[in-house]
């Protein structure tokens, strides 16, 4: 006797279980995609929760750093009110770092260079007359002590000269005594320490038009294109109308706080 199949012993068509298991695969993948629906969605929430904390804490810290600000500036203007009224007089000194340091300057229009006070005269006057300047300024036609100061002065004067006819007065002449040099202060120029242009002093007496019969008894100096050696002084009469270099010693100030 032959016998059946297995499917028909156990009384189930192959077309029915092939079904069943297609229901059952379905099943399982939405479950799955419906799991990782869920894992997505929580994610998500998560993520939108986090990126809320960050906004709600950094709108917190803007505002108070907008705290902060103001009240910054509320300070700042009440320090200005304070101290707006005040200033630090003696505007030739540097900014004090402590209030009454001492400090050394020279008065309004006056150059301070190595420890002294030098004026350029801008008016033209005989060499008498810019003496007289000088000394109504507190001050003397500059004697020229170092090498250094008359290299300090020549390139000034550079800068000043208009032509190079536009010399300047310095305290030397030999008025008293021809051919004896002398500084202001009386002391005799130093033979070591001259700065003569090629050719001076001549003692020129003029011209026939315009004569001189004393000389030339005074000193000015200056060289607008620059001097070899540093030698630009030319003896000359001492009426003509020059500018003048004045001199004296810097003063000693003092830094103080004065408040309206």
């Amino acid at each position: 006797m032959m016998s059946r199949p297995q499917s028909f012993i156990e009384g189930e068509a192959p077309d029915s279980r092939h079904e069943k298991s297609n229901r059952g695969s379905k099943v399982t993948t939405e479950r799955v995609a419906l799991v990782v629906l869920c894992i997505l969605l929580a994610a998500a929430l998560i993520v939108i929760y986090r990126l809320s904390f960050d906004k709600i804490r950094t709108n917190k810290q803007l505002e108070n750093l907008k705290h902060h600000k103001m009240k910054c500036e509320s300070n700042l203007t009440e320090t200005l009110s304070k101290i707006k009224s005040c200033s630090t007089v003696q505007p030739t000194c540097p900014a004090p770092k402590v209030i009454d340091d001492p400090c050394y300057k020279c008065e309004e229009g006056w150059e301070l260079h190595g420890g002294k006070c030098y004026y350029f005269s801008i008016s033209k006057s005989s060499w008498e007359q810019s003496r007289d300047e000088c000394r109504a300024k507190r001050g003397d036609l500059v004697k020229i002590d170092s090498r250094e100061e008359q290299r300090l002065l020549e390139r000034r004067l550079r800068d000043v000269m208009t032509d190079d006819e536009d010399k300047f007065w310095i305290g030397l002449t030999d008025s008293a005594l021809e051919g004896r040099w002398v500084w202001v202060d009386g002391s005799h120029l130093h033979q070591r320490l001259t700065f003569w242009s090629k050719g001076e002093p001549d003692n020129w007496n003029g011209t026939h038009e315009e004569h001189h019969p004393d000389g030339e008894d005074c000193v000015r100096m200056g060289d607008q294109g620059g001097a070899d050696d540093l030698k630009c002084w030319f003896d000359a009469f001492c009426s003509t109308p020059h500018r003048s270099i004045c001199e004296k010693a810097e003063v000693k100030g003092q830094f103080k706080k004065v408040c309206d």
